[in-house]
């Protein structure tokens, strides 16, 4: 295959890459009717059939884990042997190839260092630095250990393998939590049948062994034929490992998978594999932790794991460096990483569908939720359709678990959430980042907190029955109308705070407002009706105005008043009280 020069695209993924990140998108996965109804390819279902990826199953359709890939072979027919296959589509596989290339001519000597040690550490020890603070805590626990503590100076001409002990001791007192990574990275989660059927080169062999980092020339085989590049064995490893931890851990959720891609794409970085190899190696993953976790023989595996990761690990506080407490910036790299701004080059807007089973992923991330709204989560935070080697006939190429664990990206019709805080955890409280769009509506039971902290435009109406709903955003609960009939319905966000219909509240709710300067205001652009308890929140020793409205009311329809009102924060020696008019509801301050 001859590769061609991509400058103006070449240059823009290469320094995207090096720098940890490349162009993405923003945008969620068009609805679906039937979104939730998983569609069954030629194999079967993966989860169903995910122990036949062996050596004795090498076409799609007896093997799953070849099958999931097989969008593959849109681009790259394979051959008989490692160097007889055929490009289908050369420019997108020069674009595949030519990244690596120059990704060579730019990378640093961290990024070298960095490449190194996820090439050489066993791929379960590295992502446990996804832990954060706790990745030291973690390791002493579970007695992770590996023996690639740096680069030895002799590297370029020796070879070193990790004598350490992977993800840790399955008889340490996170040994649960070590085996449920150990049943993930099992018998039936091997690449090599994906890559002996594939037959598609590592790129230093399209290219040339300059490419690769001069510390990791050691580790090139001399036999090609049994040195295939997709998919990527060390991110399918990285994935699983993520997935699993993920599971007993889901307070990580995101910086797991977040640590679990920046290995993937270390693989690039080092000149091991190209981006189609990484992508293959995590849509893999993914089924395969899906399946595993399905599967009824380790239901009280990962139920012990969760427990004793809560009880042993999570109740603890570390003190390791945390490279992943920038949310925003976990959130571009991984995005950007899931299609490594390749364009679409196949139908843009198909429908997504969710694949069976693959709802376990969520399954202690939201516990909240039941099976089927876990499916509706994944059907609406998938990426658009089109991308190379992302459009398997079942769906997990397009699944964004990242997305995913910020809660819905569209409500397709009414969602009722329960979470009852004494079960602790994320039922206790959590967070819904995305921007939510759809026709449907949300009511809130239960005694936990709900933090909706999204540009939301979904139209359904918004009911808070039990517990709290608070919005970070000016448009949190949408376009629809707001109703609190026991709650508390609360607002954190400097300046107006919209309710774009009605409003309505009844005796036993309470509305809390947060008021921190003379822009903090609530603006109901329907009828209101209030009753029950005002809580008035002055933030950042704010003394309001005597006649400041906290309330207007754009249609001059206002009916009741609010039974009670107390406030904190205000200064020491002033009260204020309610003030109704049809417009407005205003403050009068007195000194006391």
């Amino acid at each position: 295959m001859k590769l061609s020069k991509f400058k103006m695209l070449g240059l823009s993924l290469t320094l995207s890459v090096l720098a940890g990140t490349v162009g993405g998108h923003s945008s969620y996965a068009a609805e679906a009717k039937d979104a939730l109804t998983p569609v069954k390819p030629e194999s079967g279902y993966f989860v169903d059939h995910y122990k036949n990826n062996t050596k004795d199953n090498m076409s799609a359709t007896s093997n799953p884990a070849i099958g999931v890939l097989s969008g593959f072979e849109k681009l790259w027919t394979p051959g008989a042997t490692w160097d007889s296959g055929t490009a289908v589509n050369a420019k997108i596989l020069d674009q595949n190839i030519q990244m690596v290339i120059d990704i060579a001519k730019k990378r640093t000597a961290s990024q070298a260092q960095a490449a190194y040690l996820d090439d050489r550490r066993n791929q379960s020890y590295s992502v446990i630095e996804g832990l954060g603070s706790l990745t030291d805590v973690y390791r002493k626990d579970a007695g992770a250990t590996t023996t690639i503590t740096d680069v030895p100076a002799d590297a370029t001409t020796q070879k070193y393998d990790d004598g350490g002990n992977n993800a840790g001791d399955p008889n340490s007192s996170l040994g649960s939590v070590v085996s449920l990574v150990n049943k993930l990275r099992g018998d039936y989660s091997s690449t090599n049948p994906a890559k002996s059927f594939f037959n598609y080169k590592r790129p230093f062999r399209w290219d040339s062994p300059a490419i690769v980092i001069p510390t990791l020339v050691p580790q090139i085989k001399s036999d090609p034929t049994s040195d295939g590049g997709f998919p990527s064995g060390h991110t399918n490893a990285a994935y699983l490992s993520a997935f699993a931890m993920a599971y007993a851990m889901p307070e990580r959720y995101q910086e797991l998978l977040t640590r679990a891609s920046e290995l993937g794409n270390n693989r690039i970085v080092a000149g091991m594999h190209s981006p189609f190899d990484v992508m293959g190696g995590r849509v893999m993953a993914t089924a395969l932790s899906a399946a595993i976790l399905n599967d009824p023989a380790n239901k009280e595996l990962k139920k012990q794991a969760y427990q004793q990761a809560q009880k042993v690990l999570m109740t603890q506080t570390g003190t390791a460096p945390d490279r992943f407490s920038d949310y925003k910036a976990n959130k571009k790299m991984y995005t950007e990483r899931l299609t490594y701004q390749f364009p679409q080059v196949y139908a843009k807007n198909q429908p997504i569908s969710v694949p069976k089973g693959a709802e376990v992923l969520l399954e202690t991330r939201q516990p909240y939720l039941s099976d089927n709204q876990r499916r509706a989560v994944l059907a609406t935070t998938g990426i658009p359709s089109g991308y190379p080697v992302l459009d398997d006939a079942e769906g997990w190429g397009r699944l964004n678990l990242f997305a995913a664990a910020d809660g819905y990206g569209s409500f397709m019709s009414n969602v009722t959430v329960t979470m009852d805080a004494y079960k602790g955890g994320f039922n206790q409280e959590d967070h819904w980042r995305n921007a939510i769009a759809g026709k449907g509506g949300l009511i809130k039971k239960g005694t936990g907190t709900l933090y909706l902290e999204g540009k939301n435009t979904f139209s359904g109406n918004t009911m808070v029955m039990q517990g709290t709903l608070e919005g970070t955003t000016a448009t949190a609960f949408g376009r629809g109308n707001v109703t609190n009939q026991g709650g508390t319905l609360a607002e954190q966000t400097a300046g107006m705070w919209m309710i774009d219909g009605d409003f309505k509240q009844t005796p036993k709710g309470t509305l809390e407002l947060n008021i921190g300067s003379k822009a903090d205001l609530l603006k109901i652009k329907g009828k209101a009706s209030y009753n029950g308890k005002l809580q008035l929140n002055f933030t950042n020793n704010y003394m309001p105005a005597n006649g400041m409205k906290i309330v207007i009311n754009k249609k001059s329809v206002q009916h009741g008043q609010f039974s009670s009102m107390t406030t904190t924060g205000l200064p020491k020696g002033y009260s204020v009280k309610a003030i109704y008019s049809n417009t407005s509801v205003k403050l009068k301050v007195s000194k006391k």
